[in-house]
């Protein structure tokens, strides 16, 4: 079986690790592999840090960071540091049933799996929070449908993009297209974004019904940020996924469908935020074409040519004769 570093990003998490941490290592302590377990602390300002040296000390692999910067760059640090064959990215706010990465392995027998991603379900209850993806365009917009997944289990499900918080990846193909992209910080959105680009690269993300982890939803960024700011980043990192990914006149067309449909309408409707997350976007342009002609050059060296266009396009043509459970 191939080896497994396990990165788990963290801020104030100490009431998570409490509740959660000890039947996670016992589940990844129990996979009959090499595990190393990574967790990065981006500052936190609780006793994280502290819990985890009495607790686990010598089991574990920990990274104080100096500074608080968010989601990207905090795992960033942990898969620059991971040596093993396979990267597993773990929120603290997930449990692991048993046999969760065992069930992921069969994924890796093909050479063009990026990652896969098991089912998340609520913490008390069994509802869905998270299962396959199936992208669609409108008008110039690209978004995630529904949450689905096959009737026929044991067909490979193809998923838009892996979560950030229970996903098995290939560490090469992570390490090739440099992890996530940090101008995503602090949060959401950088998950989308890697596996677009791990896609455009001739690679696959899947989902596998069967693996299943809980997962407490938001417990990690609600208390730390206002709404309307949450609101401000997460559309400010969707503008940044499509400024990254489209190209000629769909890229045109798309500014001209959010100057109107986003940015006006917002205004009208006294909606701010969409028109400050548009003027964040305007200030990082020049890092986003850096990050975009970056890419670029990684693909003709991985003798790719893939637009986003063309891997909705596969996405539906994969599940064309599929019999499509919507959530």
């Amino acid at each position: 079986m191939k080896s497994i570093s396990v990165i788990i990003p963290n801020y104030n998490g100490k009431h998570l690790f409490e509740k959660y941490f000890g039947h996670n290592f016992n589940v990844l302590m129990s996979i009959k592999t090499e595990v190393e377990i990574i967790v990065i602390d981006d500052a936190s300002t609780d006793d994280s840090v502290e819990y985890l040296q009495q607790n686990y000390g010598d089991t574990i692999t920990l990274l104080k960071k100096e500074t608080n910067s968010g989601f990207s760059e905090t795992c960033n640090l942990g898969i620059k540091q991971a040596n093993n064959d396979l990267i597993f990215l773990l929120n603290t706010d997930v449990t692991l049933e048993e046999g969760y990465i065992e069930k992921l392995y069969k994924y890796f027998e093909k050479g063009d799996t990026f990652g896969v991603m098991g089912r998340i379900i609520g913490m008390d209850d069994d509802l869905i929070r998270e299962a396959a993806r199936e992208p669609k365009i409108m008008g110039r917009k690209i978004k995630s449908s529904d949450l689905f997944h096959l009737k026929n289990i044991n067909a490979l499900t193809p998923t838009f993009y892996l979560s950030g918080a229970n996903a098995l990846m290939d560490t090469k193909k992570l390490k090739t297209i440099n992890g996530f992209n940090e101008m995503f910080n602090p949060y959401y959105g950088e998950d989308q974004e890697l596996s677009i680009r791990a896609w455009r690269m001739g690679w696959k993300c899947y989902y596998e019904h069967n693996a299943v982890c809980r997962h407490e939803v938001m417990a990690s960024t609600k208390n730390h940020n206002p709404k309307k700011a949450i609101k401000r980043i997460h559309f400010r990192n969707r503008y940044y996924v499509h400024y990254l990914h489209l190209q000629g006149i769909d890229l045109t067309l798309w500014h001209l469908q959010i100057l109107l449909c986003d940015v006006l309408l917002g205004i009208l409707s006294c909606q701010f935020y969409k028109a400050e997350a548009y003027m964040d976007f305007r200030r990082n342009r020049q890092g986003l074409m850096i990050k975009k002609s970056a890419f670029t050059r990684q693909m003709k060296r991985n003798h790719s040519n893939i637009g986003i266009i063309e891997v909705i396009e596969s996405i539906k043509m994969m599940l064309k004769y599929q019999h499509v459970i919507k959530l």
